[in-house]
């Protein structure tokens, strides 16, 4: 019993070992070299293969392919590089893991751990002690790391030899295909639990070499291990954007694909690893073929990948779409349509009116007391504003060689419109803050006098001059309208101010909302007048409109415009 207790004690003592090991040497390297793995993950990976070299490179450092794709997805979350760009990473730290099997294999084994280790505790430990923090400290703690890596790998060796002479390994033999997948989950659970493949490859390396476990069962948990630190990723991605999780995913299929195969062509892999040791001149030993293994199966994985990578990408932009990224997404616009310019036109055209709906939406809700959080709105201008980005790259993307010279002068006045809408969408930024400037007004007058500028301007944008030119004659004369009124109820507080009746600053926050509100009007009237225009020279937008529309473009052409209509329920709280 003593036995047993002693031979556990010392297997999670030399696990413990390795774990703070790993632990110190990411942390320290990461410390030690912050910048440069910044700017390696951030510059270095324009092209998938740059990506794979700098994954490797930096997992090869740090020894953790856990935190090299969680520092990606850091920096996919924080913007600094693409979605695509942190694939090669995935790929490359895979093939940087193989390090800590060659580390294992080729000097685990084979050196005087006391003799080599120890003093790597004591130099690193005296640069800490001299230098507490910074760089330098940092390198000392990495330098600790090492020294405890291989002392940790020496407890563990120790240990296995230990447990060949106490247990019976018959059982330990993986027979068959369900004995291989019993050892695959076991890398598996390993992996997860101690949150580390590396660690998990040490000890299957040590029990391999130790003759716990046979070579099939030792690969299969290999397997497991780099099926098992997808996990870290899927962990560090649960609270992140959009294309983080899809880099989370990326890891997830490219690490089980590659593991699949390896399992499928097991028999074939060793062969092939035989005849690379004699080539190499490799010793034939355990430890040496699990290395080998472990490098090859990874770099068959990233050889099959890399020539799906865009097809992988393409995919992955499809998935994790929220709610408010489908707000931001055309809803007429594809390549397929890219290739006829009329439809183009016409589905361009029905995205800005679908567009123009919902930024009238906005600046009434803007302009209204009703509920409304702040997040929520800018939320909308926010999805307005890259859908406005989306019509944009899709106009001038259109083959110009295809296009009739009537054809580009309609994208111009799109791009234009698109412009206008733009402009609308960023003027109303400050709407909520105008909206509670009114409630601050003490004097009835003065109160009344912006009230009606506000109601003006809300009442303009309510109405549907789109659909009609007859629209066009009512359109013109509220907007001049707005103008008159802007220029008399700025001379209004300009006198209010004048008499004390507003203190000068909040005259000037009142002048310069009404200024901001003229704006939003004059890019609302230039919009609509050339989307009205565009709308009753093309006969197919009224087709894809269908016959309701139609019907209330009739109803809206002999509708006249509001004239001393009450407050609208948007502003009526006011």
């Amino acid at each position: 019993m003593d036995n047993y207790v002693t031979t556990i004690g010392a297997v999670l003592g030399g696990l413990g070992l390795f774990l703070l090991a790993v632990n110190m040497i990411t942390d320290g390297l990461k410390q030690a070299a912050g910048k440069s793995l910044r700017s390696i993950l951030a510059n270095w990976t324009n092209t998938p293969l740059k990506g794979i070299a700098s994954g490797f490179f930096m997992t090869a450092i740090v020894q953790s392919s856990s935190a090299v794709t969680v520092a990606a997805i850091g920096f996919v979350n924080a913007g600094l590089i693409s979605m695509r760009q942190a694939l090669g990473i995935v790929y490359g730290s895979n093939i940087g893991t193989a390090m800590t099997a060659w580390l294992v294999a080729l000097l685990g084994f084979n050196l005087n751990i006391p003799a080599f280790a120890l003093p790597l505790v004591g130099i690193g430990m005296l640069i800490k002690l001299i230098k507490q923090e910074g760089q330098a400290a940092a390198f000392g703690m990495a330098l600790v790391g090492f020294g405890l890596f291989f002392i940790g790998i020496d407890v563990l060796k120790t240990a296995f030899e230990g447990v060949i002479q106490t247990f019976d390994l018959t059982q330990f033999n993986a027979e068959g295909i369900s004995g291989v997948l019993i050892y695959l989950l076991l890398g598996i659970t390993l992996t997860v639990l101690t949150q580390s493949s590396s660690a998990s490859i040490a000890l299957t390396i040590t029990a391999g070499t130790s003759g716990m476990v046979g070579l099939n069962a030792a690969a299969a948990m290999i397997i497991g291990a780099n099926v098992g630190t997808t996990s870290t990723a899927a962990l560090a991605s649960i609270a992140a954007t959009s294309h983080a999780k899809r880099v989370a995913l990326a890891q997830v299929i490219f690490n089980v694909g590659t593991g699949l195969v390896a399992l499928l062509i097991l028999p074939l892999m060793f062969l092939v690893i035989e005849g690379l040791s004699r080539f190499l001149g490799l010793a034939a030993l355990p430890s040496v073929t699990l290395a080998l293994f472990h490098t090859v199966f990874n770099v068959i994985g990233v050889m099959m990948i890399y020539p799906l990578n865009n097809r992988l990408a393409n995919f992955l932009e499809r998935c994790f779409i929220s709610r408010q990224q489908k707000q931001s997404l055309p809803k007429y616009l594809d390549k397929a349509i890219a290739k006829t310019p009329i439809l183009a036109v016409n589905a361009i055209t029905l995205e800005l009116i679908d567009v123009s709906q919902r930024v009238r939406q906005m600046v009434t809700e803007g302009l209204s007391s009703r509920p409304q959080t702040e997040q929520d709105f800018h939320a909308e201008t926010n999805n307005i504003k890259r859908l406005l980005a989306e019509v944009s790259r899709f106009i001038v993307s259109l083959d110009r060689h295809a296009l009739s010279e009537e054809t580009i002068k309609q994208l111009a006045t799109l791009l234009r419109i698109d412009q206008y809408l733009l402009s609308c969408t960023g003027l109303s930024s400050h709407l909520l803050e105008y909206r509670q400037l009114l409630n601050l007004i003490r004097d009835n007058r003065i109160y009344g006098d912006v009230e009606t500028f506000y109601r003006t301007v809300d009442l303009y944008l309510q109405q549907d001059f789109i659909k009609s030119e007859a629209a066009k004659k009512h359109s013109k004369t509220q907007f001049s309208h707005i103008h008159k009124l802007h220029n008399e109820t700025k001379a209004q507080l300009l006198l209010a101010g004048a008499q004390s009746q507003l203190s000068i600053e909040q005259m000037l926050e009142v002048i310069d909302a009404l200024e901001n509100l003229q704006k939003i009007s004059e890019q609302w009237h230039k919009a609509t007048n050339n989307l009205r225009r565009l709308y009753t020279e093309s006969g197919t937008t009224q087709q894809h409109l269908g016959k309701e529309a139609q019907l209330q473009d009739s109803k809206d052409s002999d509708t006249p415009p509001p004239q001393n209509q009450p407050l609208s329920p948007h502003v009526e709280n006011l």
